[in-house]
């Protein structure tokens, strides 16, 4: 990936995807799958992918991963869960391979070079912490409302769920927050090639 220097917020051009078939086969894997929220209000998180035959890598603190955050008004940066070797995460999960994700996660791994990637819900008015994370992550969402923003330092932008793909800039202090009385459910994936930099 050539870096660049752009936004916090980068609209990747010529890239799209079918929302509809998302939604779609995002229906057919939550009968069998459900959120794993780790003990964190208002979040969920779904695997895509894990390490090659290791079932483990998609489970408990595994599916968070290191960030580091603020947590009072003393302002001290404190380090979270644990660290994760995110370029082991080259194997479709076995619900996901005869989906359109499979797909999306085909061509997202010929463009970028990815670590886990990720099906994130945050429910309706709710928010994350401020938190930064070692990577950008790249968002399509599939489920929003106008309500949802993402919040990069002092900037909100609204993300819609009309196939496009965004990188934002995670290794900034942020948040997102979920305003609207909808779930708002975003595929995520981890960027190991910082275009930011």
């Amino acid at each position: 990936m050539t870096h660049l220097s752009f936004q916090d917020f980068y609209q990747v051009p010529n890239l799209k995807f079918d929302i509809a078939k998302l939604r779609r086969d995002l229906d057919k894997v939550m009968k069998n799958k459900k959120f794993k929220t780790l003990g964190i209000s208002h979040f969920g998180a779904i695997s895509l992918n894990q390490i090659p035959n290791d079932e483990s890598s998609i489970q408990g603190n595994n599916i968070r991963g290191v960030y580091w955050t603020k947590p009072d008004e003393s302002g001290k940066e404190v380090l979270r869960d644990v660290k994760i070797d995110e370029s082991k995460y080259t194997e479709v999960v076995p619900e996901f391979r005869d989906t359109y994700f499979n797909e999306v996660y085909n061509v997202l791994k010929k463009k970028f070079k990815l670590g886990r990637v990720r099906i994130l819900l945050k429910e309706p008015r709710s928010t994350l912490s401020w938190h930064r994370d070692p990577e950008p992550r790249l968002h399509i969402p599939i489920i929003t409302n106008l309500g949802c923003s993402m919040v990069i330092e002092n900037v909100a932008k609204h993300l819609p769920a009309d196939g496009t793909v965004t990188i934002t800039n995670n290794t900034k202090y942020h948040n997102f927050f979920n305003g609207g009385e909808q779930a708002r459910i975003h595929l995520v994936a981890c960027i190991l090639d910082n275009p930011f930099k």
